[in-house]
């Protein structure tokens, strides 16, 4: 029997499974995904005040579909073999493989590191709401000013003072200037400061050293700033980007044996643009993969993977959200009217559960269309 094994257990690893299963039907192929948690971890709620919110338990997705989880971390892939091997020493032979690791936040290496909060995974954003949690009148640090920090930054602001620091000399200097007025008065309207050109050097209990020496009070620092694709992909030979992201062709493809998705690969979209990290491209990713992993062993055509326009929504806390569209981040709509965008968006990103046929729909490779007939 034909075995896909899938390697990651976010939106990438999900929608691969469900979409392998999809192609399989009745065919004799054992689909296996691997992953050490129990859940579906909705990484992009992870900013707000209840992260618990953000799981799904696996089971309620793979079992109905006919997939197998194994609940363990891969160590080891062998792409001569045609094995990965988890921390348990389980081997696992595939004749297909779809790597889904994603990615993991940059950590600092600085004084009183281990002091940071972050909110990249489900422990850490826990943690940092219990250290919060009751508390009135913080202050908050929040380094790097880019999407997550922006979205961790307003969302604490009604409950503290907060501090928003970035290496740039403008907050949100990867969104460009299409979204920035509208940031800016949001952030004014929040009262959230700006320490902008420079850095949080040390971190000790109740207060940060600045790159310029100068000390501020903080009760909480938050590190938002870099991401870097799962290390495990340097066990699989070919290029990679600046983010450590393998190279993938227009079927995801690494390698005959091996596809990517999601954080952990670099596709191209057009001559000048590649995916970023998020669940946008995540989502898509993994439906091609898992489509072309299993249409492969069947002999039967494979996809291109092939988009909706690309979007962002950017939610505010209490000054409502900004949704643009477009590279150049054309503005849409913002405050209250991009609030309601970005909630339905949180929404649709949650996945069916439990029913077989609603869920295998759900893999099949669509555009989602926004209300308004804005395309996602």
């Amino acid at each position: 029997m034909h075995h896909i094994v899938i390697v990651g257990g976010g939106f990438a690893g999900v929608w691969s499974a469900a979409s392998a299963a999809r192609v399989r039907g009745d065919a004799a192929i054992r689909i296996t995904l691997v992953s050490p948690g129990t859940d579906l971890v909705l990484r992009p709620r992870l900013y707000e005040a209840e992260p618990e919110r953000a799981l799904v338990p696996l089971k309620r997705i793979l079992e109905p579909v006919g997939v197998e989880h194994v609940q363990a971390t891969v160590t080891e892939i062998d792409t001569a073999g045609r094995r990965v091997v988890t921390g348990d020493g389980e081997v696992l032979a595939y004749d297909r493989l779809v790597l889904a690791t994603g990615s993991q936040l940059i950590r600092p290496q600085l004084p009183g590191a281990e002091r940071v909060f972050d909110v990249d995974t489900l422990d850490g954003a826990v943690a940092l709401r219990d250290h919060l949690r009751g508390r009135t009148g913080f202050t908050a640090v929040v380094v790097g000013a880019g999407f997550t920090g922006l979205e961790v930054a307003t969302e604490l602001a009604g409950r503290g003072r907060v501090i928003l620091a970035d290496r740039s000399a403008v907050v949100g200097p990867e969104l460009g200037d299409g979204p920035r007025p509208a940031i800016e008065a949001a952030l004014d309207r929040l009262g959230v400061e700006r320490r902008l050109g420079t850095t949080v050097t040390e971190v000790k209990d109740g207060s940060v050293r600045w790159a310029d020496g100068t000390w501020s009070e903080a009760d909480a620092v938050i590190w938002t700033a870099g991401l870097r694709a799962s290390p495990l992909t340097a066990h699989v030979e070919g290029p990679r980007d600046r983010l450590g992201r393998l190279e993938v062709d227009a079927r995801l493809r690494v390698s005959p044996d091996v596809f990517a998705a999601g954080d952990t690969a670099a596709a191209r979209l057009d001559a000048g643009h590649v995916t970023v990290q998020s669940c946008q491209y995540a989502v898509p990713m993994g439906r091609t993969a898992g489509h072309n992993a299993a249409a492969d062993l069947l002999g039967l055509p494979l996809i291109d993977f092939a988009p909706g326009p690309y979007v962002t929504d950017i939610d505010l806390g209490g000054a409502g959200a900004v949704f643009t569209r477009g590279w150049d981040r054309r503005v849409e709509s913002t405050g209250a009217d991009g609030k309601l965008v970005k909630q339905w968006i949180m929404e649709k990103i949650h996945p069916p559960v439990d029913d077989a046929e609603e869920i295998l729909n759900a893999a099949a490779y669509v555009y989602v269309v926004i209300p308004g007939a804005r395309e996602l």
